[in-house]
This record gives structure tokens, sequence and C-alpha cells, in this order.
């Protein structure tokens, strides 16, 4: 889940251009009972959406099938924008009015966006539960209201390699893979700069950081010093590991693995399709290693998640918001985003597919979200969680010992957000 910002907020129209439909209007004379029998023009429908600048290509295809499709219906016209995932909470919440009819978030914003009045339940919640894996609809639904229309399964993080270099006995170690990748004076490559990543080491240690009932602050025990793996040995490990000079710590493993400065890395779906044509058959993908911490080998966790299709409940066209929605979540089309976008279906039947079973990316998620669990922060854990990976990574803290450090960072993420 990368937190970048599009600096183009403008709409850009699909195709480059604003699709339109194609429903005739009739310019013939009738008399007045056939005027109140029979509808002669089809009603003008505009809906816009926010979704990635990835899925423009995906989007236009779909769009404009479902516009052909409902033709006789309506004359509509789908305007789209782009926007990260990642940021669709806040623009959103900010001006909910003025908002999009239909925007791409994640499983793990979806609670503060109903609570904000932003989410539209779907309109046919037995079709949706009934299509799609429970654990993507559960992650969805508050209080029994299912709020989105999920389109992915994959939203999670795991390993990439080089098979060049490490073997499948290799990667099952943390220990190994620094080992091989600093003998072949090589990295590899984390970015602890990120929360969502840093969790990795705390997810199997007992140690817990999670969302509040308010639903906006935030409990968490790093600085823990009764838990069987205290927050120290946490902290102890991560600084040892970034010693090691097989460790980068860095978000752009890409140019790494493009001028072969980096056989390893942890990242997602989204760089399948680049990793495999820089490495061809080198190519490996698998669920994350363990790594050594208070003597014991832990295994690395990771958040999982969910993306979806979201209706803003102030929709002008809200009949027509939640139809586009539940198309673009329908089997056909999530099978085409895997084709398209190589992304995880959350739809039953598409998941079933051979073409998805045998995608070692998906594979690896799949294996990895043995180990994880949904993401439910609240905005304080970011900053903080930042500021400790970027610390640890350099074995520098800014207290005069470890504990305080943790202890400093675990009071910013639990503070209130009321001033």
């Amino acid at each position: 889940m990368k937190k970048k910002i599009f600096s183009c907020l403008f709409a850009v129209m699909v195709l480059g251009m604003t699709v339109t439909g194609c429903g005739g209007k009739e310019d013939k004379k009738t008399d007045k009972s056939s005027t109140e029998t029979k509808k002669t023009e089809s009603k003008d429908v505009k809906l816009s959406i926010w979704a990635g600048e990835e899925d423009k290509d995906y989007l236009a295809t779909v769009t404009q099938n479902f516009i052909e499709e409902n033709k006789s219906e309506a004359n509509i016209t789908i305007e789209w924008s782009p926007m990260v995932e990642g940021e669709c909470r806040s623009n959103l919440l900010g001006d909910v009015l003025n908002a999009p009819d239909l925007y791409t978030t994640t499983d793990g914003d979806i609670q503060s966006i109903a609570a904000g009045g932003a989410a539209s339940p779907v309109t046919s919640p037995d079709e949706i539960r009934a299509n799609n894996l429970e654990a993507a609809v559960d992650s969805l639904t508050i209080n029994d209201t299912i709020y989105g229309y999920p389109i992915t399964a994959d939203n999670g993080y795991f390993l990439y390699y080089n098979k060049k270099y490490l073997s499948e006995k290799d990667i099952q170690s943390l220990d190994k893979i620094l080992q091989v990748a600093a003998k072949n004076k090589k990295k590899f490559a984390m970015n602890w700069a990120s929360g969502w990543y840093l969790y990795a080491f705390y997810g199997q240690t007992g140690l817990k950081v999670g969302l509040n009932e308010d639903g906006v602050t935030n409990f968490c025990d790093w600085n823990s010093k009764k838990n069987r793996i205290t927050g120290v040995d946490v902290a102890d490990a991560l600084m040892k590991i970034g010693k090691n000079p097989g460790f980068s710590n860095t978000e752009d493993w890409i140019k790494g693995f493009r001028n072969g400065s980096v056989i390893a890395c942890v990242s997602g779906i989204w760089d399948e399709s680049t990793l495999q044509s820089l490495l061809g058959e080198n190519f490996g993908a698998a669920k994350l290693p363990t790594y050594t911490c208070a003597g014991e080998q832990i295994q690395m966790a990771c958040y999982f998640g969910y993306k979806m299709i979201g209706v803003n409940p102030y929709s002008e066209h809200l009949e027509w918001a939640h139809k586009l929605a539940n198309y673009i979540s329908n089997e056909e089309n999530q099978k085409l985003r895997f084709e398209m976008r190589g992304q995880g279906p959350s739809n039953i039947n598409a998941a079933e597919s051979d073409e998805v079973k045998q995608d070692a990316a998906i594979q690896a998620v799949i294996a990895q979200s043995e180990f994880s669990e949904p993401q439910r922060l609240g905005v304080n854990f970011w900053d903080a969680a930042t500021e400790l990976g970027n610390m640890l990574a350099t074995g520098k803290v800014k207290e005069k010992s470890v504990q305080a450090q943790l202890d400093k960072t675990v009071k910013k993420i639990t503070a209130s957000t009321v001033e």
C-alpha cells in the first residue's frame, strides 16, 4: 500500500475522452396515449470514478462494455480521475459532496469512510456474499451491513527473489538471504520507513497494534517488557539486520533489480509484471521467511486486505452508481482484472481458475495470508512507525535507551487525535 499522491487531480476521461453511450433519441410525433406508455428518450446518466493510474486501461475497457450493455436504458457518460487507494479516504472525507460517484479503496479504510457518511451500503448483499470469498466480504462489513463491492483478494506483501542467487531452501530464512546477499555484494531490500512493512517483524511475536473501538485511536504494546518476545527483543533484532551489509532500507527495489544490486525484496502483486520482465526465468515469489529474534526463528507476518469499489451516497445517480460498482466487481470483470492487471480475484469462481492457480505471485500472497491480519490502524500510527523504522535501520535511537525510544513511539501511536 504505497503512500503516493498524484499531482494531477483533474479529471482524465476514460480512453482519453469522455465515454458516452449511444442510446438513441427518436424525433417523431406521437399521440398523448403513446407518450404516456412508451419512453422515446434514454435518460442521461453521468458518473465519475476515482481509481489508480494503473487501472486506466482496465477501466476503459470495463466502462465501455457497461455503457454498451446499458445503452437501451440510458445515455451513460463515465469520467475517470486518478487517485491512489491509500489517499482516497482523506480526499473523500475532505469533500464528500463534491467527491465522485464511485471510488476504489481498501478494506482498511472502509470503517472510517462509512463512519464519515461516505459509503452507501451495497444493494445486492446476498449476491455479493454468494459470489465472493467470505473473508473479503467480512472485511467490508460493519454491523452486518456491507459497504463495498470487493474486487481483489491480494492486498498484502511477500518475498520476491532472484533464483540465480537464492534457492528454495535459502529463502526460508532471512539470515540466509542476508548471508547470500552480502557474500555476492548484493542486497535484500525492504522499506522500513513504512509502518505497513515494519509490522512484518511484530505480527507473529504476540506484540499488538490496532484500532480501538472508537475507530480513531490506536492501542499498541510494541514497548512491552512482559510479553515473551519483548519490544526491545524485536528492536535489537531489527538493528542487527539494519547493520548487515546485505540489507538495504529502501522503497526503490525495482531500480536495484534493474541494475543488479538487489536479489530479494518484500513487496506485493503490483510489482509482479515488472520483476518478471527483469528476472525472466530467474523470477521467484514465496511467502516471507523467518527471522532471528531473542534466539528464536520468528515467521515474518504481513497485513493482508482487499480492494473494493465504494459508492458515494450523495451520487446524483445512486442506482446507476451501484449498478456500475456491481458490474466492475462481477466474475467476468475480476477475471479481466487478473488478465490485464495480474491482481488476485475475490470472486470465488474467478479465484479457482487455472490461470490464477498457476500464478506464482498470487500463490505466494495466499501462502503468506496464513500469517497475516487485516490492517486496522488510526492515523497516528503512520508517522510514529516511520520514525521508528528509520531509526532501527540506522541503529541510532534518539532517546537514552532503546526501551525509552519504544515508550516514546508507543505514546505517539496511542495518542488522542483530539487536541
